[in-house]
């Protein structure tokens, strides 16, 4: 006897969904956080704001620590929203994985920036 209700659809996928979706909302909320204390920190700081203030905002050991963490939350946001991207929307695989790879390179490359420029400070 057959079985005739129900889906025969098979359902895959990574189910990394909610992960992902919570991911960016706490990088986002990260980097908005971080928004507003250098927003705060510039408002009211002393005199005009030139690069002396500017490098000053940044000196501290902390505002580094913070300022890294953010660029990592900023490196994984982007990550997550352009590998979504590529799955979605690029159906070659190999065309895929070239862009994503891109997209990693370019992503490490723009860390290892940052990290020279903050601690150049």
């Amino acid at each position: 006897m057959s079985v005739n209700y129900g889906s025969k659809r098979v359902v895959t996928g990574a189910h990394y969904g909610l992960r992902d979706w919570l991911a960016q909302r706490i990088t986002a909320a990260l980097m908005a956080l971080f928004t507003l204390i250098v927003l705060v920190q510039v408002l009211f700081s002393t005199g005009p704001i030139g690069y002396d203030s500017w490098a000053g905002i940044f000196a501290a050991q902390w505002m580094k620590a913070l300022t890294f963490a953010v660029f990592l939350a900023l490196a994984y946001h982007v990550w997550v929203g352009m590998r979504d991207i590529w799955m979605d929307y690029v159906k070659p695989a190999g065309i895929r994985l070239v862009l994503h790879v891109f997209t990693i390179v370019w992503l490490l490359s723009c860390l290892g920036w940052a990290v020279q420029v903050l601690w150049r400070l």
